[in-house]
Order: C-alpha cells, then structure tokens, then sequence
C-alpha cells in the first residue's frame, strides 16, 4: 500500500471539506434580500375582537344659551301635568339630578299600559317671560331624555333589556287665533344601551306666526304641551335647557322669578313678621286689661273712701 499516496489524498479530502465548511458558515452569517418578498398579514381577527370599543355611556348636554331653563334653581311652578285624556299617562313632576345635572322629572307611576300611553306635561310660557316676552315667540327648543324603570324592552339583540327604547313624541299650543290649536313639529331620537338615553333635542316652530297662530299679550296663560308617546318600556321622562326664540332667532330673556332659597328666605321672614305682630297685639291686649284692672280699682277706692264711717 502507497502510504504517501492515501495521506496526500487524505489531506486534500480534508481541505475541501474544510472549504465547503468555512463557505456554508460565511453564508449564513450574511443577511437575505428581502426586498423583493411579501409577506401574508397577520391574522388579527381575535385581536380586533378583544380591542373593540364599547359605546360610551351618554352624558347630558350642558346648557349654551344664558336664557335656558335649567331647572339648577330647583323651581317648577311653572309646570302641571296633563291626565285628563284617556291615552295620559299617570305620574307626578318634580325636579331631580340626571346624570349630575338638575332636570324636570315625570316620574310614571306606570298605572297606564304602554301601548297607547302618553307622557304630558305643560310649560307655562307667559309665567316664564311675562306676558309681553311670551307674545314674541316664534320658536322653542329643549332637551328630552327618558330614563328607563324596568327591564322589558326587547331589542333585536336580547330581550329583558333595561333601557327606554325609541324616544319621540310632539307638541301644541292654543294660539290667539279662535282659541285655534296648533301641531308643533314633531321629534325623535334613540338609545337602546344604557338605562339612561342621551339628550333628543327638539325644536318647536311657529311656522304660522304670520297668519296670527301664535301667542298675543292678551292671553292670560300662553303655555304649550310637551309629549312623549311611543313608550317602549316603563320609563320616565326628563326635560331640560328650555330656550325661546323671537322671529330674529334670538333668545328671548326669563322674567324675573324667585329662586327656591328666597322664596324660602322670605316665608321665614313673612313668618317671623307675623309673629312679632301678633305678640304686639297681645302685649297691647294685656296693657289695656291692666289699665281696665287699674281703672275698676282706683274707682272702687274712690267709692269706699266716700262712703261714712261706722260707729
């Protein structure tokens, strides 16, 4: 056996395997191209399912107008339900905090069935604006909100849901015109949700103001109704951010009103007043029974001392 021959070719196997190493390793360590590739997007679906946001809870519009019913003063006297209709819903008004903010409440005592029922109540504007403010309107607009008592509605999602439903309803006025009735336009609005639904705006016109269908300094109580009907489950009514507008589209000014703390502040007073006069009145009652006293007894002694002595 040639062993210089098998070691000279041992040694050449070597060296070429240690090549093919050395260029498989330089290979490796060098960064692909990958300009040119595409790469198929990530399957998100799970991800976007999980990230999903939830619709926020409504909150109530605050008032722009400085001329807004806010109800903040706590006063109402310038509201009373209607319930004299067959279709009227049954209930008492007071006002009550929405969401943080004071509203006027109809609370439904829900001891008349939904289907057909009819939430009133009416706004007395000439208590509002005077006499003279009320014969300038044109327009009225409010917010409406409706919060819900039961878990009733059913939806197309799930039944035994807590929230009012559809939300909508319209308006009239008697007008100076033949004691004429008038339609004001009517609205709508939606929350399926929450238990309490966001702010439906309304907007009430008098688009026959020309024809004299509108209020006159002559009416002793210029009022309009407000309605919700549709009622979709037990659920009450909330108004708020009262405005009236003139034919200029400018808010006409609130008369001059009392608020709940004066008003309470004057009472006691009136009370305290009352009070006073009638201790006076009876001090001086007393006073006059004293002089009587006094007088019968100065007389009395005048007739014994005129009278002769006993032996």
């Amino acid at each position: 056996m040639n062993y210089k021959s098998f070691i000279a070719g041992a040694m050449a196997f070597a060296l070429a395997a240690c090549a093919a190493g050395c260029s498989d390793k330089k290979d490796s360590d060098t960064k692909p191209d990958t300009s040119n590739e595409t790469t198929a997007p990530a399957d998100t679906t799970d991800e976007e399912v999980t990230t999903e946001e939830l619709p926020e809870p409504p909150v109530p519009v605050e008032a722009s107008d400085p001329n807004a019913v806010t109800f903040d003063d706590g006063i109402y006297d310038f509201v009373t339900t209607r319930n004299e209709d067959p279709d009227c819903a049954s209930g008492t008004i007071s006002v009550e905090e929405l969401m943080g903010n004071k509203m006027l409440r109809f609370a439904d005592d829900n001891t008349v069935p939904l289907e057909g029922k009819v939430q009133k109540v009416i706004i007395s504007a000439t208590k509002l604006l005077g006499s003279e403010g009320a014969a300038k309107v044109r327009s009225i607009e409010f917010d409406l909100y409706a919060q819900a008592t039961a878990d009733h509605l059913k939806t197309d999602d799930a039944d035994g849901v807590r929230a009012p439903g559809w939300i909508g309803g319209g308006g009239g006025t008697v007008t100076a015109k033949d004691d004429k009735w008038y339609d004001f336009k009517e609205f709508s609005g939606g929350e399926y949700n929450f238990e309490t639904s966001g702010n439906v705006h309304a907007v009430f016109k008098f688009l026959l103001a020309d024809d004299g269908q509108c209020w006159t300094e002559d009416m002793e109580d210029a009022n309009f109704l407000i309605m919700r009907w549709g009622i979709a489950n037990e659920s009450d009514m909330y108004i708020d951010n009262i405005v009236f507008y003139d034919e200029d589209g400018k808010s006409i000014p609130l008369a001059e009103r009392k608020t709940a703390a004066s008003s309470i502040s004057e009472t006691d007073d009136t009370a305290a007043g009352e009070a006073v006069d009638s201790l006076v009145s009876e001090v001086d009652k007393a006073k006059d029974a004293a002089d009587k006293i006094s007088g019968n007894a100065a007389k009395t002694a005048d007739a014994f001392a005129g009278m002769p002595e006993e032996d």
